[in-house]
């Protein structure tokens, strides 16, 4: 490969750092509106990330936009909808009728989600590059704007630049291309931790995603409430995906073992369900969860933050793919239009929209989610929320609208309208 060669391949319109589902969705935006994008990625697909499998119609909607085959035929398990369990109660709830989202969720293995993701990106016309560990970003020394980034590329781990006048971070929650280039997360924003681990199991093949509002940690002389919710998300293979999310509010975030409560809370399980060490078919494993713009500016200096790197997760139910492929979209959006302008400033000005963009679109919303999550970082509040909430179905439902952020913008019933007008009228912090 001559020189030249190399170069142009390692040049392009836009860099996206990872290949998860904030950048894969970057990337099949971008390319799909004609623009060059490398899309680099540090591990090889497939590969395994910490995730409760469960995908909401947020996410449905999205994979339908990138066209993903999500038939069952495919490999896609759907679910109707959300059973609630708390309080001694156990409810089961749809996912609401809608115009603007579809009425069931899926449920995938991630080890095979990101990369579909990632190969419908490559289809669209986007460069992937695997075993691409990006470094330190290259930047200009006179105006401090991201150019490009070092990376270590294969098996042999050999140095290479790649250049683009625009970078997109999408390097999860660690981002080390944000903390580069100085944007460090913000301490005043909730973080969530989850813990999972898959086990044969015969409700493996559940059309409901099950949530346990209560968490209980049985181990000592006293049963005690943890902040926090437990899932089971059958996974239609055999197994169940069985895991807990704990925020990061309480006083116990930083005391107890996690992974140990995620055991107990298996032990108290029913026998027959097979939550138990030998049907264990892997590891515990854990992962942040970065909520609430945790990471901020969204832009800067030629880079911009999709997904956990700007700390997208929804602060009201841990749910992050849908907000990963969301912001990666608008991300593609603003950088098709900058693109499109003749001059310098035109392009920064386009491109400075971006923050007001993810603003306006969920910072009312994460402001009434971080409220949410200091009343439940309360067990006592979490355990009254449960007992009182579950035995009444029409507040139930509002509920589920409001945690999972289903609402038709305009034309919805009443409670669409409730907390439309909440977000809208919440701090966009």
């Amino acid at each position: 490969m001559s020189e030249t060669t190399a170069t142009s391949e390692r040049t392009a319109d836009v860099i996206v750092v990872g290949a998860g589902p904030a950048g894969s969705a970057t990337a099949y935006h971008l390319a799909k509106s004609g623009l060059d994008v490398l899309l680099l990625e540090k591990t090889a697909f497939p590969r395994e990330k910490v995730c409760g499998d469960g995908l909401t119609p947020r996410a449905v909607k999205q994979l339908v936009g990138m066209g993903i085959d999500i038939s069952e035929e495919a490999g896609w398990l759907r679910n109707k909808g959300l059973r609630i369990i708390g309080g001694g109660v156990r409810m089961q709830l749809d996912w609401p009728d809608l115009a603007s989202y579809p009425d069931y969720g899926l449920v995938r293995k991630r080890d095979d989600f990101d990369e579909q993701l990632a190969r419908q990106a490559e289809k669209a016309g986007a460069r992937l590059y695997e075993r691409c560990n990006v470094g330190a970003p290259l930047t200009d020394a006179r105006t401090g704007r991201i150019t490009g980034v070092e990376a270590k590329l294969g098996e042999e781990k050999a140095p290479v630049t790649f250049h683009a006048p625009l970078v997109v971070a999408a390097d999860g929650n660690s981002t080390r291309l944000s903390l580069a280039m100085g944007l460090h997360r913000r301490e005043d924003r909730p973080m969530g931790v989850a813990v999972r681990t898959y086990f044969t199991s015969p409700r493996h093949d559940d059309d409901y995603l099950e949530s346990w509002l209560e968490l209980w940690d049985r181990r000592g002389p006293q049963d005690r409430l943890l902040p926090g919710y437990g899932w089971i998300f059958g996974m239609g293979d055999g197994t169940s995906n069985v895991g807990l999310g704990v925020l990061n509010t309480s006083a116990a975030f930083k005391e107890l073992d996690w992974r140990e409560v995620l055991k107990a809370w298996c032990a108290s399980m029913p026998e027959d369900w097979g939550y138990t060490p030998e049907n264990m078919t892997g590891p515990i494993r854990g992962a942040a969860l970065p909520m609430a713009f945790n990471r901020q500016p969204h832009y800067t200096r030629g880079l911009l933050l999709v997904g956990d790197a700007g700390g997208l997760v929804n602060p009201f139910n841990g749910e992050g793919i849908a907000y990963a492929m969301e912001s990666g979209q608008i991300a593609a959006d603003v950088i098709v239009q900058a693109a499109a302008r003749a001059t310098t400033a035109q392009r920064e000005l386009a491109l400075q929209h971006y923050p007001k963009v993810l603003k306006d679109t969920y910072g009312g919303y994460y402001t009434l989610g971080r409220a949410f999550v200091k009343l439940i970082g309360n067990p006592k509040i979490m355990k009254l929320a449960a007992q009182r909430g579950l035995t009444h179905p029409m507040l139930m439902r509002f509920t589920l609208k409001l945690l999972a952020n289903l609402t038709d913008p305009t034309g919805g019933d009443a409670m669409d309208r409730i907390i439309n007008g909440l977000s809208k009228v919440a701090p966009r912090a």
